[in-house]
Formats: structure tokens, C-alpha cells, sequence
């Protein structure tokens, strides 16, 4: 058992609904509804080797004015394992994506889709789909890629300069098929290294531990294949609905020159967040950062809920107890440009 203790705020918190529903090939796919029923719909989609639980401080940023939709990708969380290499394809993120939001998002209604790094992939995958640009009002993609994932890793040092040895060493560590076993002092360590910013709090480090390990070892090598040939271009160039773009400087997984990519490729960008001194677990290490970008997307673009936020402004202001109604601001009109968030 681990000493490390578990922040409040990172504990998942107890869903309203839960779901399972069957995509199109069959697969079960875990889904949770939390927040406020009638709400605005924000639905968020987690990344390689992680669940439900990565999205959990984040959900508490947005339950009070939001209906928040969380689910776990094939594979990962308490979704169902696919029973063959066949069943991991970036076609089926994208189906997986268009069952969830034709069960959660009433016809005729949008939401605000907001993915981190497979779950970003995942958005940039369904471009193109009109089943799922229906009932999107807007993106966030956090701590993603379209292509070329390999080749812009930042994980070995320096010290190794070769590009082909470089891939090739990369390479090998995404598609490992080592068991992860149980979270230690170790384990930890690498894993900030690799994917955390060096500020984050054991906290932080812990709960992406035992989310991560808590991944199938089988069901990380097989998405590891897809995302080491990965290429989902031609969907980013279809995605139509405005869409910001978050990551972080300290990002060695997809660093920023993918984020810059993106944002160049869009049909309509938003603007693209960078925090400084964070890795690629962004949620995590920021989530009211991320929240507050996807509140702004959702005030700006989705029907509902720049009226909420203003009423929740309103409740703020008039009373002096309600200081965490500040974690996640009112929002401000932000060009087509580069932003820095303060450390």
C-alpha cells in the first residue's frame, strides 16, 4: 500500500448516472454523468493507459455549472477489453467517441468535447463524421498530436543524438509490454520524469501512478502499435467547430511542436494555452488551468452557458465566502494567438 497520500480533489467523485452502452462493433464502454442534470454538456475523453479517475479534479471544477460526461476508452478503465489486435484503430476512438455522444448529448443539442492525448486523437479521428460534428459546439485539445508521435518524443536525453536511434529507443519504451506492477518509489520517479512537470507534488505523481498502472499491460502494448503508426491529419482537417489548443512546455510525450501543428492545420482555432513548466499530464497538473479553457470554450460557443457563468459571476461577487468560485474565471476575449499562463 502505498504512504503517499491521495489529494481530496483527485479522489474521482461520485458520478450522478452511470452507463454502458455498446459502440459498433460491439465493445462495452463504461460511461459516467456527473454535475448538473440539464446543465450544459461538457464531454471529456482521457488519454493512452489512463480512465475516468484522470479526469476527476477537473470534474470538480466544472460539476457546479456543468453536465459533465466522462467514459473509458476500449480497454482502459471499466470498459471492456477488445479480444483482438483488430479492435484498436483510431476508426474505433472515433466510433466509440460518435456512441457515446449520441447516448449522452440529446438530439438537436451540442456539447463541448474536450480530449487529452488519445482522447485529443480521438477528436481529431471522428473529424469529418457528421454524427459527431452535430453535437459538437466546440473542442479542447490538451496535451495531444496528430502524427509523428515517435519522432518528436523528448523522453531520452540528450546525450542521445542519433535520430534513428533515438526512434528506435523510443520506440521501444511505447510499446513495452512489461507489466507495470505495483506503484513504488521507482515507478513513481520515471513516471514524473517521463510525463510529469519536475514542480509536480507527490500527490499529483501519485494519483497519475495508480491510474496509469492500473492500466492492462496487453491493452497499453496494443494501443502503443496504433499510436506509434499513428496519423490522424486528414480528420484534424475536417474538424469545423472552434477548437483551443492546450499543452504544456515541459511536455516530453507530445511536446509543443504539436500543439503549433494543430493549430495551423485548424479550420477555426481558438488559441493555444501554454503552461509553463508542465508536463504532459496537464489535468492533472493544472486542472484549473484546463478547466477554466474549457469553460471558456463552453461560454463563448455553447447555448446555456454564458448565461450560468455570469449568473455564478453574480453569486461570486455578491458574497465574501465563496472564494473558490474563482477557480475557474469568467470569460475573456482571447485572439487567435499564443497565451502564457503564469506560473
Amino acid at each position: 500500500m502505498s504512504s503517499v497520500q491521495l489529494p481530496a480533489d483527485y479522489v474521482p467523485p461520485t458520478p450522478v448516472e452511470e452507463l454502458g452502452i455498446r459502440s459498433a462493433d460491439g465493445i462495452r464502454l463504461h460511461v459516467e454523468v456527473h454535475g448538473r442534470p440539464g446543465a450544459p454538456t461538457v464531454v471529456l475523453s482521457h488519454g493512452w493507459t489512463c480512465s475516468t479517475a484522470f479526469w476527476a479534479p477537473v470534474i470538480r471544477q466544472l460539476a457546479d455549472r456543468y453536465r459533465v460526461v466522462v467514459y473509458d476508452q476500449r480497454g482502459h478503465g471499466r470498459s471492456e477489453i477488445p479480444p483482438s489486435r483488430a479492435r484498436y484503430s483510431t476508426r474505433a476512438l472515433a466510433e466509440d467517441l460518435a456512441t457515446v455522444l449520441a447516448r449522452t448529448v440529446p438530439a438537436g443539442e451540442r456539447a463541448v468535447l474536450a480530449g487529452h492525448s488519445m482522447g485529443g486523437m480521438t477528436i481529431m479521428a471522428a473529424g469529418g463524421r457528421p454524427e459527431v460534428a452535430e453535437r459538437t459546439a466546440a473542442n479542447v485539445l490538451i496535451s495531444t498530436g496528430p502524427s509523428e508521435l515517435v519522432a518528436e518524443l523528448t523522453v531520452l536525453s540528450d546525450v542521445v543524438r542519433a535520430p534513428g536511434l533515438r526512434r528506435f529507443l523510443h520506440r521501444r519504451l511505447l510499446r513495452s509490454r512489461m507489466p507495470l506492477g505495483p506503484v513504488s518509489a521507482v515507478s513513481r520517479a520515471a513516471l514524473k520524469y517521463a510525463t510529469m512537470g519536475p514542480s509536480s507534488p507527490a500527490g499529483q505523481v501519485e494519483a497519475t501512478a495508480r491510474i496509469v498502472h492500473a492500466c492492462p499491460a496487453a491493452v497499453r502494448f496494443h494501443w502503443a502499435g496504433v499510436l506509434d503508426r499513428l496519423d490522424v491529419r486528414a480528420g484534424l482537417g475536417r474538424v469545423t467547430a472552434p477548437t483551443a489548443v492546450v499543452v504544456g512546455t515541459a511536455d516530453r510525450l507530445t511536446p509543443p511542436v504539436h500543439a503549433h501543428r494543430i493549430v495551423a492545420e485548424l479550420a477555426d482555432p481558438q488559441g493555444l494555452l501554454l503552461l509553463p513548466g508542465v508536463g504532459h499530464m496537464a489535468p492533472l497538473e493544472r486542472p484549473v488551468e484546463v478547466a477554466a479553457e474549457i469553460h471558456r470554450m463552453a461560454a463563448a460557443h455553447l447555448t446555456g452557458a454564458a448565461s450560468d457563468a455570469a449568473s455564478a459571476a453574480a453569486s461570486a461577487a455578491a458574497s465574501v465566502d465563496a472564494p473558490a468560485a474563482a477557480s475557474v474565471p469568467a470569460p475573456v476575449a482571447v485572439p487567435v494567438v499564443e497565451r502564457t499562463t503564469v506560473a
